[in-house]
């Protein structure tokens, strides 16, 4: 049958989770959090001393402009949730990202959100979120996004990383039951 090109794009991107499956693109880590993905997101600092510049920090306003060609595969329709969140630091997993059942008190994010995606009569939805997360916190979805069988939606999220946030932050991709 050969197809065309615009089918071919239609599908392409990157395929949601199972029901009930999540996937997390972490997009501020530090040396000891990278969810044992040894990839540190943070750029190197001068050390004037040996014990000093652990790379503790985030990168500080850096505008990060963030595109999920989220593709539903399945035969059915599927909710998504598009979810910013500031898990607990750790290096020992890359399967699961772990939050206290009671946060401490420490602010480790605060700043706005945009969130874009198309809603169920694709009409482009834009929306500013002002989050505060404190360490470990599970969070509130950002945006939640009807995705019909076998069919393609852009979530789109960004933001400047502000300077008095502390890593690591996640961005969370997740198929609702």
């Amino acid at each position: 049958m050969g197809g065309n090109g615009g089918d071919r794009r239609k599908n392409s991107g990157l395929n949601i989770p199972e029901v009930g499956e999540a996937m997390s693109f972490p997009i501020s880590t530090t040396t000891t959090g990278t969810f044992d993905t040894e990839q540190v997101h943070s750029a190197p600092m001068l050390a004037r001393y040996p014990d000093t510049a652990l790379q503790g920090h985030g990168n500080y306003l850096v505008h990060y402009d963030l595109t999920f060609p989220l593709v539903n595969s399945s035969d059915e329709a599927r909710q998504v949730a598009v979810t910013f969140q500031t898990p607990i630091k750790q290096n020992q997993y890359n399967d699961r990202l772990t939050f206290f059942d009671h946060p401490p008190e420490q602010v480790f994010f605060r700043g706005t959100v945009r969130v874009r995606y198309p809603d169920e009569f694709g009409d482009e939805v834009e929306r500013y979120v002002h989050l505060v997360q404190h360490r470990g916190e599970k969070s509130q979805p950002l945006a939640i996004i009807d995705i019909p069988a076998g069919d393609r939606r852009i979530a789109q999220v960004d933001f400047f990383y502000p300077p008095d946030a502390t890593p690591p932050q996640v961005i969370t991709i997740s198929t609702l039951e």
